[in-house]
């Protein structure tokens, strides 16, 4: 797979505690989205939303792996990525 630039899998909690997982090649525009409850249907309505996990990967498909991985993760696996 040929390189586009930093990619992103990230996961953000809403505000009543949930997590979302997803992957992006501009987090700081994505952030955005999601705290103006535009993109992500799961996301509106439950922001706004604080990022407490990014990863960056030289490809989508690197992003993408890692997003798949990260969503099968049990919530207390999920909380031990959570940086402070």
């Amino acid at each position: 797979m040929k390189p586009v630039g930093a990619c992103w899998a990230y996961m953000v909690q809403c505000k009543h505690g949930t997590f979302y997982t997803g992957w992006t090649n501009d987090l700081k525009k994505r952030m955005a989205a999601h705290d103006a409850g535009k993109g992500a249907k799961y996301l509106r309505g439950r922001g706004p939303v604080k990022l407490v996990y990014r990863k960056e990967c030289l490809t989508v498909a690197q992003a993408q792996a890692l997003e798949r991985s990260i969503k099968k993760l049990t919530r207390k696996e999920k909380e031990a990525l959570v940086f402070l």
